[in-house]
Formats: C-alpha cells, sequence, structure tokens
C-alpha cells in the first residue's frame, strides 16, 4: 500500500492534527500536540492531551468519551491543568464495558481537540489480539513513516511501545543528525536534554509530528522506556551520557527526565512516583502482557569492550571479562520484580492464558559476533572494507577481533548479564509459560529462539525484535557485509535478522499461533511511502511450552 503523511490523517478523518482554525491555534486552549490514550484494561483507559497555554496560569478543561456505535456508556468530566505538569493533561476513566471500541475528544475555550480512538480490554473468551510492537524513533534521522504505517493498520488493538520514544542527544554533529532531512528536523532543544525543560521541550517536538499524533489517535499505547528517556546506556547509578562533573547529580537529571515522561506519555503512573513501572494487561484468555523496566530501578552499570577489555587483550584478560560478565550478582531485574514477574506468569497460567508475553527493552538471545570475513569471498570482502571509511574500518576491524574472541554482539543486552537472565529463563520454566518475549533498542528486526543454558537446552521463549522507528541500525554503516545473514548463520538461537529495514513488528495471537509479520516501510527520507511484510514467522504453543519458528 503507498500512502502518505496526509493519507494517514485522512483516514483517521483527522485532516490535521492541530487546532480546528487559525484563529484557534493562536489563543489558549490549542491543541498542537494531539491526543493519546493508554494502559488500556478490562474497564479503564487512560486518556491524553496537551493544552497550548496563552498566558500562562492554570486552565479548564472538558473531556468526553463515547461508545463507538452508541448505545450508552458514553463518559464526561472536567479538569484543570497548568504548568505544574506542563500543562499536560491526563484522565484515568474508568466504568467501562470489556472490549468495547470508543472515541474520545477534548475541549477547552471554544477549541476542540482531534478525536482520538481506543478500546478496553477484552475479558473472558476471546478470538485474537492484534498488536503493533515499535520502538527507537530518532527525530532528526528521518520522518516517522512507520508511525504513519500503524495509523493506517486495518486492525490494531493496541501498540506496544518498548522504549527510546525520545532521544536526548542534541546540536550539530550529534547522532542523526548527517541524515538527508536533518536540517528540517534539528531537535528542540539544540542542545543534550539534561534539565525538565528541556526534556518537556523534547517530548513536545515529538509529539508536533502528525504521523505520530496519528498512530496515537488510532489506537491505546502500552509504553516502557529504555535508555534514551534519560540518556544513552543509563543504569541504576548513571548513564555513559552522563558526566557528574559537568552536568550534575544523575539522580536529579533521572528524576526530572521521568516526570517530564510521565506528562507527556498516555502511561498510568505508580502510585508514590518512583520508576517501578512493571504492569500486567490481560487481553481475554488470548494472552498476558509483561511489561518489565529493566534501565532504572535494579541495572547494574554494563560491562564495555572500550573500558573493560584492554585493546590487545591476552587470554587471560578475555576470560576474566567473561567472569566478570558472567557474575550472578549483576542485575537488570530487582529481586522484587522478579519475584512479581514469576507470580504473574503462574497466575496466567493457571487462569488458562494461551499465551504470556514480555514487554522487554533490550534483545534476550544470545548473540555471538559473526566473523563477517567467512560471509564473504575474499576480494569482495577486501573491495568492502576498502571502501569503508576510516571510522568504518576501525569498527569492522574491531568486530572481527571480538568475533575471534568469542564475544558477545553487545554488552547492553541482556548478553551482558546472563546469569541474570538465567534466571529470568527459570521463572518461565516454572511457570509452564509459553513465552514471547518483545525486544527494541536494537534497531533491527530479530526472530528468534530462545534456549535455556541449563535443564537439557529446553527452550523457553520465542523473541520477535522489533528496529527503529528511524533509528539507524548497525547494518546501515557496513551495508556491504551480509551482518543479518551472518547472525543467522552464526547464532542457533537467530532464525531472521534484517539490520537495515526500518517499521516495526505486526504480531497476532490467537490461542494456538502467534505470528510475527515484519512490517517495513520503503523510506524514512521521504514522504511518500509503502509499506511491506519482509518476512512472517509463526510459533505454535503446547503443554511443554512454545514450539520453534517457522518461517510463513
Amino acid at each position: 500500500m503507498r500512502i502518505d503523511r496526509r493519507g494517514v490523517l485522512a483516514l483517521l478523518g483527522l485532516g490535521a492534527a492541530a487546532p480546528a482554525s487559525r484563529a484557534a491555534a493562536k489563543t489558549q486552549g490549542a491543541f498542537h500536540h494531539g491526543v493519546a490514550s493508554g494502559d488500556p484494561l478490562q474497564d479503564r483507559v487512560i486518556l491524553w492531551t496537551r493544552i497550548t497555554p496563552g498566558d500562562g496560569g492554570d486552565i479548564d478543561y472538558r473531556w468526553r468519551l463515547d461508545p463507538v456505535g452508541g448505545k450508552g456508556g458514553g463518559k464526561r468530566g472536567v479538569g484543570v491543568t497548568g504548568p505544574d505538569r506542563d500543562y499536560t493533561v491526563k484522565v484515568d476513566v474508568n466504568g467501562l464495558d470489556p472490549g468495547r471500541a470508543y472515541s474520545f475528544r477534548f475541549e477547552v475555550d471554544g477549541a476542540t481537540s482531534p478525536v482520538g480512538h481506543t478500546r478496553t480490554l477484552p475479558q473472558g473468551p476471546t478470538k485474537d489480539a492484534v498488536l503493533a510492537v515499535c520502538t527507537c524513533s530518532l527525530y532528526p534521522n528521518g520522518y516517522f513513516n512507520a508511525y504513519g504505517a500503524i495509523a493506517a493498520l486495518p486492525r490494531v488493538d493496541a501498540v506496544i511501545h518498548l522504549g527510546d520514544y525520545i532521544y536526548e542527544y542534541g546540536g550539530p554533529g550529534t547522532y542523526g543528525m548527517d541524515s538527508a532531512v536533518a536540517g528540517e528536523r534539528p531537535h528542540d532543544p539544540p542542545h543534550e536534554c539534561l534539565t525538565l525543560a528541556d526534556y518537556r521541550r523534547r517530548h513536545a517536538q515529538y509529539k508536533t509530528d502528525p504521523q505520530l499524533q496519528a498512530a496515537h489517535a488510532r489506537a491505546p499505547w502500552i509504553v516502557v522506556w529504555d535508555d534514551h528517556e534519560t540518556a544513552n546506556d543509563s543504569w541504576m547509578g548513571g548513564a555513559e551520557n552522563h558526566q557528574p562533573l559537568a552536568e550534575g547529580d544523575w539522580n536529579v537529571r533521572k528524576a526530572q527526565a521521568i516526570k517530564a515522561y510521565y506528562e507527556w506519555m498516555p502511561i498510568r503512573e505508580p502510585e508514590g512516583g518512583g520508576f517501578a513501572i512493571n504492569r500486567i494487561f490481560d487481553f481475554g484468555d488470548v494472552a498476558s502482557l509483561f511489561m518489565l523496566e529493566t534501565r532504572l530501578t535494579a541495572r547494574d552499570q554494563q560491562l564495555t569492550y572500550d573500558r573493560d577489555l584492554p585493546k590487545a587483550p591476552t587470554p587471560a584478560d578475555v576470560a576474566a571479562f567473561k567472569h566478570r560478565l558472567a557474575d550472578p550478582a549483576r542485575k537488570m531485574m530487582s529481586a522484587g520484580q522478579e519475584a512479581w514477574l514469576g507470580k504473574a506468569m503462574t497466575e496466567s497460567v493457571k487462569a488458562g492464558t494461551r499465551w504470556q508475553v514480555l514487554g522487554n527493552e533490550v534483545v534476550m538471545a544470545r548473540l555471538f559476533t559473526p566473523p563477517l570475513h567467512t560471509f564473504m569471498t575474499g576480494p569482495a570482502y577486501a573491495k568492502a572494507v576498502a571502501e569503508l571509511s576510516h571510522n568504518g574500518q576501525t569498527r569492522v576491524a574491531r568486530l572481527e577481533a571480538n568475533a575471534a574472541l568469542g564475544l558477545p554482539w553487545g554488552t547492553d543486552m541482556w548478553d551482558g548479564y546472563p546469569a541474570d537472565r538465567q534466571r529470568l529463563y527459570g521463572l518461565i520454566g516454572k511457570a509452564r509459560a509459553n513465552a514471547i518475549v518483545l525486544a527494541g533498542d536494537s534497531h533491527a528486526f530479530w526472530a528468534n529462539e530462545l534456549w535455556d543454558a541449563e535443564a537439557g537446552g529446553r527452550r523457553v521463549a520465542v523473541e520477535f525484535g522489533a528496529p527503529g522507528i528511524t533509528s539507524p541500525g548497525p547494518g546501515e554503516s557496513i551495508a556491504a557485509f551480509p551482518l543479518g545473514e551472518a547472525f543467522v548463520r552464526h547464532n542457533r538461537e537467530v532464525k531472521f535478522n534484517n539490520q537495515t529495514a526500518k517499521g516495526f513488528v505486526l504480531l497476532t495471537l490467537t490461542h494456538t499461533q502467534a505470528t510475527a509479520q515484519m512490517m517495513a516501510v520503503s523510506t524514512i527520507r521521504e514522504k511518500a511511502f509503502t509499506t511491506r511484510s519482509i518476512a512472517a514467522w509463526r510459533a505454535t504453543r503446547g503443554p511443554g511450552g512454545v514450539s520453534g519458528l517457522k518461517a510463513v
């Protein structure tokens, strides 16, 4: 299907994502950032918008939610927002019917917001569930065409966003600013986000994008943050992109970033605030979705090859590095979160729910760095290396060295915390779950089978990884090398990998099957684009756990 941004809005009947009139845009009460809904349950859902202020002070607003097709059950309400929450609005509407579609809107000072569409979760016997899984949207690097493609889907019950909704970078020469469209889409503010005001401005900029607005208006979202909502490679006590001497206390920055996130995202906030956003969403008897937080509440600082391994490591250095990686004390999740997840999965299985789905930020599969030179003929390899920039040649040389040493592809993923991953596999096995892991962060499509290192090497889950909406994948900088093919051929757990496409995963769950379509957009550099499935993989459920993956 061929579509452009105007076509996306027309499909939703929005026409425009800003106020209805030019006059309204100049007055208090304009809705420049669209509407959204999120965290649906059987009887409630979060409604969100942001009211553009005029002269400051508090603003009174009205909201309404109506069932699609009428027949009663609509809701109305009023509220007040102000500068303490950056004029964002969040309403937790309850008393709704399960499995029902609704439309909603906001009104203030004679201005009416765009119409949003949402639905509550089904209850009891349910035929199927259709989920769009996405991640990693870097504003300067391209148009958000994949969000437009999600908005144009004929059916989507919920959008699952696995983090990196915004990026904290900013300024000339920063990540994404070498894109062909970066001049049109530079980050605002034009510097790295450090303060509450910075993060608010960055969220506001992203939500002016019409395709993102259309996707938010299309269906309820279920979200979790990854690292860039705060700073690159964040962990409980800091981040790679945070320098305390120059940028202040990490805990202050972290708290300000998450305050802006709570204000600007359609998420039900934890009582008392904080960073523990573990939540459960039951799609009738088809699937339980468990959203995990693996960045800010318990994650230990990751090991890195640059900092923790010498440039010319000896076998003893490599052995010591691997020993540190495998330390059982290294955590991505707290003991409390592990206990919560184990109990929740067990209860889901006992209730007869068919699938247990983990909404998780980073890739869980074991990914050994592939030796690229073994997947190309000698002359082709030499030519590809010669055509790279100096930085590209350095990157390939480091990859080849890591491959020769048997090192993981990345330590910011679960590969950097293998003992904690094994504990998680133990929870899945104990619950006898038919587990599906959803993964973001990597900027690549994945279809993986996850195998337990213990218990006789039992398959414990399948994993579907979403690429970036626009964020560049590792394979793009070395596009002449068959990186996706190399991952498949070099790693038992990888069945499919694409390192260059942009898009999302469309996951359809029935009582017996889970089918993941890898939906790719044709371009992020042009406003007109097409969308197609470049691969599809299927697993079946059973009393012994999930099956292996089959291409369909």
